[in-house]
C-alpha cells in the first residue's frame, strides 16, 4: 500500500473516557508507540472509583476502585500516554486530503486524530419518581462509598436486585442500623456468593415484589411509598436514606448520530471493537455487551488499542 503523508499535530489515537477500559487502551496504545492521548471529563467520574472494595479482579482480591484505577493511570503515564482533563463537547468527521481526521473539541480546545475510541462509560439510571431529582443529596444516592458514613445508627433502603445492589447494601451495613433492600421480583439477580452473603447478614431486610412510587421528605429523605405488584398494596417505609441501583444508562448522547447503536443507547460494536464507523473504534460499558465488569472493560480496552493500531498501521503504509 502507498505510504500517505500524515499532517502534523495529528494523533494516531484520542480515547474519550478515563475509566478502566479506556486507560487499558491508553496502556497498549502508547507501549505500542502510537501517538495517543486521552480525554477524561473534568466533571465526571468512573463508576469504578465509587467501589470500596473488587473481589473478582484477577490477582487483585480487595483493592479498592480508587486504588486500581490510580494504578492503571500510573501504568498508562509510564508508557507515555498523554493525559488531559477536558469535557468533551463535539467529535466530527473530516478530510485531510485523502485521509480521514476526526476532530475531538473540547471546553479547552480541538484535538485531531487518525482513530478515535470511545470509552464513555455508562451512569445509574433513575426512577423517575416524584421526589427523586429534588432529593439527590439530600437523601437520594446512587453512591454508597461516598454516602454511607452519613447514615450511621440510621436506616436506609437500596433499591436494586443485581450485584452492585446487593454489595452496597452489604457495605451499607458497617454503617446503618438497618438496610431495607426492595426488589421488584421474588428473587435477587445477584451472583450466588453475594446471595448467601446478603441473607446471612441481620442488618438486611427484604421487600420482596416491590417498587418505589415516591420519595418522601422536605429537605431530606423521610421515607418512601412503595407498592407491592401482587398484592397492589401501597405503605410507607421510614427510612434515612434511599440508594439507587437499577441499571445503567450509556453516555454515548454525543456519539449516537455518528454510529449505530442499539435501542438502549448502547454503541454496537464487533469482536474486534470496531464500530459502524471506521476508525472509530468503543470499548467498555458504553457498548452492547452481556456483561459489565472491570475486568471486561480492560479486555475490550485492549482489544480497541489493537485495532485502532492496525488501522492506523494500515493508513500509513505500515501494515506488516
Amino acid at each position: 500500500m502507498t505510504e500517505r503523508t500524515i499532517p502534523e499535530n495529528v494523533y494516531d489515537v484520542i480515547i474519550i473516557g478515563g475509566g478502566p477500559g479506556g486507560l487499558t487502551a491508553g496502556i497498549y496504545a502508547s507501549r505500542a508507540r502510537m501517538k495517543a492521548m486521552l480525554v477524561e471529563g473534568s466533571t465526571t467520574v468512573s463508576q469504578i472509583t465509587m467501589t470500596d472494595m473488587l473481589e473478582n479482579y484477577p490477582g487483585l482480591p480487595g483493592i479498592t476502585g480508587m486504588e486500581l484505577i490510580d494504578r492503571f493511570r500510573q501504568q498508562a503515564l509510564s508508557f507515555g500516554l498523554e493525559i488531559k482533563t477536558e469535557h468533551v463537547t463535539s467529535l466530527r468527521k473530516g478530510r485531510r486530503g485523502d485521509i480521514t481526521v476526526w476532530t475531538v473539541t473540547t471546553d479547552r480546545g480541538e484535538y485531531e486524530a487518525l482513530s478515535v475510541i470511545v470509552s464513555t462509560g455508562a451512569e445509574w439510571r433513575h426512577l423517575g419518581v416524584p421526589g427523586e431529582d429534588r432529593l439527590i443529596g439530600r437523601g437520594v444516592s446512587f453512591c454508597a462509598t461516598c454516602d454511607a458514613p452519613f447514615y450511621r445508627n440510621r436506616e436506609v433502603a437500596v433499591v436494586g436486585g443485581g450485584d452492585t445492589a446487593v454489595t452496597e447494601a452489604i457495605y451499607l451495613t458497617k454503617f446503618a442500623k438497618m438496610v431495607k433492600l426492595i426488589h421488584r421480583r421474588d428473587r435477587l439477580r445477584a451472583t450466588g456468593i453475594l446471595q448467601e452473603r446478603a441473607f446471612a447478614t441481620e442488618k438486611i431486610s427484604f421487600v420482596w415484589d416491590s417498587v418505589v412510587e415516591e420519595i418522601l421528605g422536605d429537605n431530606g429523605v423521610t421515607g418512601l411509598k412503595v407498592r407491592n405488584l401482587k398484592s397492589d398494596e401501597a405503605t410507607e417505609l421510614s427510612v434515612d436514606g434511599v440508594f439507587l441501583f437499577i441499571g445503567l444508562l450509556p453516555n454515548t448522547k454525543l456519539f449516537s448520530e455518528l454510529v449505530n447503536c442499539n435501542k438502549d443507547g448502547y454503541i454496537i460494536v464487533d469482536s474486534e471493537m470496531r464500530s459502524s464507523e471506521e476508525s472509530l473504534f468503543a470499548c467498555g460499558d458504553c457498548t452492547q455487551k452481556s456483561l459489565r465488569q472491570v475486568v471486561t472493560a480492560c479486555g475490550d480496552g485492549a482489544v480497541a488499542a489493537h485495532s485502532a493500531g492496525l488501522y492506523v498501521d494500515d493508513l500509513k503504509g505500515q501494515s506488516y
